[in-house]
């Protein structure tokens, strides 16, 4: 379980660190980077992916996502008694990004490329990245390191030895220097953060992959944009917990059920409900019942995730529906690590009961997202 996560230079987040639990509620008001946390979760598990450049990029590149304010705040400045005035800086700019959990901890630090007359000037390098073991990084519990372009990991007696020497500045230790061999610590965590599962681009429109016929393969593992709703249900039924599925749809739709019609391998979802003379296909059903139904076939996967993310996933439901929501997160809690970002006042009041969950109050002044609510845990970042 991931125990705290930390971010400096990204958008809003100049230096923030959380400290996290099983269940974390991430709340606030519009505009204070609930939104620039969960990007920032997005990079991290792209590094596994190989494909961090490729998403910043996306993002308008690193010029766009970096810290618009000054470095530091004065005191004197956050009480108002001085304008905000840019300064000359002590550190290289650079975008931040590291979690740590009881048994390893990972960061990277992105920057600025060498001037260059490439085409690819404009993308950003990896300068350094670390991986350690425990929560806190220092000196005798480094395992991996990653300086420029060379690599280096520790061995069992201690000795550092030379990995890699050539690589490219987009190209991370996690995915070209893990080895089952020589560094089965690095290779585990990737294979960790690759587990990641990220829920937020919920297809519900008219044209949805999910509400026309799919093909259907066994799939533990509802797809991010939920096209694969079908057999990801039926499989729930086959080889996870059928009773338990159907006890979720029971709670938010009283009376109701789903099944799966098979046409000659074509899967789809059509749902039974009170009153009703005939089942409604999922071409039928509302974008509130869909959106429900995807959250549904999410979090009781069969192959449950050390980590899943859910960015507002109350958009599109009717307020009757987020008391239900927020005891099946719970309930799903006790076997994965959740991080649900919302603005819902509802759905988080629905976890009030709930012992172990972690509210998370995000907020902003003088431009910069902050946690007041928090006490912020202790963190280093590697130096370049």
């Amino acid at each position: 379980m991931i125990t705290k996560v930390a971010v400096s230079g990204y958008r809003s987040l100049r230096e923030v660190k959380i400290a996290l639990g099983r269940l974390n509620v991430v709340t606030g008001a519009n505009g204070t980077g609930k939104s620039s946390l969960y990007r920032a979760l997005r990079l991290l598990a792209d590094i596994a992916q190989g494909r961090i450049v490729q998403s910043l990029a996306a993002e308008g590149g690193l010029n766009s996502t970096l810290w618009a304010g000054p470095e530091s705040f004065a005191r004197a400045i956050k009480r108002g008694e001085f304008p905000i005035q840019g300064t000359t800086r002590k550190a290289p700019v650079g975008l931040r990004l590291g979690f740590a959990g009881d048994d390893y901890g990972y960061a990277i630090d992105l920057g600025l490329p060498q001037p260059s007359r490439s085409q690819f000037s404009r993308d950003p390098e990896i300068k350094v990245e670390s991986q350690w073991i425990g929560e806190t990084l220092g000196r005798s519990n480094v395992f991996a390191v990653r300086n420029g372009s060379a690599c280096r990991i520790r061995g069992e007696n201690g000795e550092w030895r030379q990995v890699f020497q050539t690589l490219a500045p987009f190209d991370s230790m996690m995915t070209h220097c893990s080895d089952p061999r020589d560094a089965p610590e690095l290779l585990f965590l990737r294979e960790r953060m690759r587990d990641w599962r990220f829920y937020d681009h919920l297809r519900t429109d008219r044209d949805a992959p999910a509400r026309r016929p799919q093909i259907g393969t066994y799939t533990p593992i509802l797809g991010s944009d939920g096209s694969d709703l079908a057999a990801a249900v039926q499989t729930i039924r086959e080889i996870g917990s059928a009773a338990v599925l159907d006890r979720a749809v029971a709670d938010a739709f009283p009376g109701a059920t789903i099944e799966i019609v098979n046409s000659d391998g074509y899967f789809e979802l059509e749902m039974r409900q009170q009153g009703l003379l005939r089942p409604l296909k999922a071409a039928e059903v509302s974008d509130g019942t869909l959106r429900y139904l995807f959250l549904v076939a999410a979090l009781l996967s069969p192959r449950p995730p050390t980590l899943m993310i859910l960015n507002e996933p109350e958009t599109s439901l009717h307020p009757d529906l987020l008391p239900p929501l927020a005891r099946l997160i719970a309930q799903a809690s006790e076997r994965s690590q959740i991080i649900v970002v919302s603005h819902s006042v509802a759905l988080v009041s629905g976890f009030e009961a709930v012992t172990h969950v972690r509210q998370i109050i995000l907020e902003k002044q003088l431009g910069e997202t902050t946690v007041p609510n928090d006490g912020s845990p202790a963190w280093t970042w590697p130096s370049r």
